[in-house]
């Protein structure tokens, strides 16, 4: 991640003001109440692993880079609402909610991200570096937009196989500006690929607000020299997520090609655990939170809807409880052998 911070600026954006969003049209009614309560779930388990991840940095018991993903979580929850086994995932560093939602244990994650050798990358690869070829998850990846054409070329082996697969590759609004991007759309839509690219637009990349760094920032026309369609949406509502994916989705599995899918999002904390954030006001994070949140709008409407305020907090729970294994599993696991420094590098023999 080679970019520079930018130095600090007042936002622009008036404090709590919601995401600039067009509304997904509805393919399908709302979700069944089960839907919705497994969205509820998924989304709190990210948000407690977080937190904890954080706290675990705070200690010194993650080391390098660590990214949260809090305050996104709608968008890879809907994302994966309506995906299929088949469909494969690949992501920037900020990955440790993709990670989760499709299904990837979460003692293995906490694990790698605490350098153990029980983790996904057997402690190698730590926050920004994990894989799991059994759940479609091929990563996390440091460098800025490094991840859209690996995923342009899982989407071509769905398609070379015929598997019906469709891949999701996410960015950052910070990544779109790259040139290994626009490749990526060009190639895509001259083979007709069946990836769909998921900007989660958190408006401010590493520091620097998207109208000080973009020169449209309408970022789902981004692909429209190359007959790419795409759909801004809410990413801080999960079901309007869920029914953008549904028609992303849709569109690639007839074989129509790419898709560009712009989720108006909102991290809460800095770019990065190092990152005090000082290029926009505790007003406007504190607004957000309270007004646009995506956790409590869909907690809300549960309960609007008859659901039972004891059952939530039971999932709450639940998740506190996952997490809590989660990280006991992870600090008791061993550190790796130095022994291993030098495997899963090279296979010198492949006959």
């Amino acid at each position: 991640m080679a970019r520079a911070k930018s130095a600090p600026q007042k936002s622009a954006k008036k404090p709590g003001r919601p995401p600039k969003s067009v509304k997904a049209s509805a393919v399908n009614d709302r979700p069944a109440h089960s839907d919705m309560l497994q969205m509820y779930y998924d989304m709190v388990l990210i948000r407690r692993f977080e937190e904890k991840a954080g706290q675990l940095y705070g200690m010194g018991e993650i080391g390098g880079f660590c990214h949260l993903y809090i305050g996104q979580e709608a968008v890879v929850v809907g994302m994966q609402s309506v995906a299929e086994d088949i469909d494969s995932i690949v992501t920037s560093y900020r990955d440790h909610g993709h990670m989760l939602a499709c299904g990837m244990d979460a003692g293995g994650v906490m694990a790698e991200l605490t350098g153990r050798a029980d983790g996904y990358s057997k402690g190698k690869g730590g926050s920004m570096h994990m894989f799991s070829r059994e759940k479609n998850f091929y990563g996390g990846h440091g460098i800025v937009a490094a991840q859209v054409p690996i995923g342009a070329g899982l989407a071509f082996a769905h398609k070379y196989k015929g598997d019906g697969g469709v891949n999701m590759a996410y960015l950052g609004d910070g990544a779109v500006n790259q040139g290994q991007v626009y490749e990526t759309f060009n190639m895509a839509a001259l083979w007709e690929l069946p990836v769909i690219f998921v900007i989660e637009n958190n408006q401010y990349a590493m520091g620097t607000a998207v109208p000080r760094a973009a020169a449209g920032t309408d970022l789902c026309d981004r692909g429209k020299a190359y007959g790419i369609p795409g759909m801004q949406v809410d990413g801080m509502d999960v079901l309007a997520v869920r029914t953008a994916a549904e028609q992303a989705l849709a569109h690639c599995r007839s074989g129509k090609g790419p898709f560009i899918l712009e989720m108006k999002t909102y991290r809460y904390r800095g770019h990065s655990m190092s990152d005090p954030a000082k290029y926009r006001t505790r007003d406007e994070v504190d607004a957000m939170r309270k007004q646009h949140d995506p956790i409590d709008q869909l907690r809300d409407l549960l309960l609007r809807e008859g659901a039972d305020e004891a059952e939530l907090k039971a999932l709450d729970t639940k998740a506190k409880s996952i997490v809590s294994e989660a990280t006991d599993f992870a600090l008791e696991s061993p550190l790796p052998d130095p022994s291993a420094l030098y495997t899963d590098i090279l296979i010198e023999d492949i006959a």
